[in-house]
C-alpha cells in the first residue's frame, strides 16, 4: 500500500467512526471481564471463606461454580465483540472500501 491510500483511509470519515467504535467496545468489554477476574482473585486473596463455602453435601465449594460463571461470561463478551464485528463493523469496512476503491 502506498502512503497516499493509507493517508486517504485514515481521513475517511467511516473510518474514523470504525477506529472509534470498535476500541470504544473493545475498552468496555476488557474492562468488564477484567473487573470480574479481579473480583474473583481479589475474594481469593482476602476473603477466601465467602468461596470456601460447601454446596450442599458434598466436597464441592460455591468457587467452581462462580469460576465456570466466569468463564461463561467470558466467552458471552466475545460472541458480543464476534456479532458487532461482522455486523455493524463489517458494514463500516465496507463502506471506507468504497470510498477508496478509486485508488486500489
Amino acid at each position: 500500500m502506498n502512503d497516499e491510500l493509507v493517508a486517504k483511509i485514515k481521513a475517511n470519515p467511516s473510518y474514523q467512526d470504525l477506529v472509534k467504535k470498535r476500541s470504544n467496545l473493545a475498552l468496555k468489554l476488557a474492562i468488564f471481564v477484567l473487573a470480574i477476574f479481579y473480583a474473583f482473585i481479589l475474594t481469593i486473596a482476602f476473603e477466601p471463606s465467602v468461596l470456601g463455602i460447601k454446596t450442599g453435601e458434598g466436597v464441592m465449594t460455591i468457587a467452581f461454580p462462580v469460576a465456570a460463571a466466569i468463564i461463561i461470561v467470558s466467552f458471552f463478551t466475545t460472541l458480543i465483540y464476534v456479532k458487532k464485528a461482522n455486523g455493524e463493523f463489517e458494514d463500516l469496512i465496507d463502506q471506507v472500501r468504497q470510498d477508496v476503491k478509486d485508488e486500489l
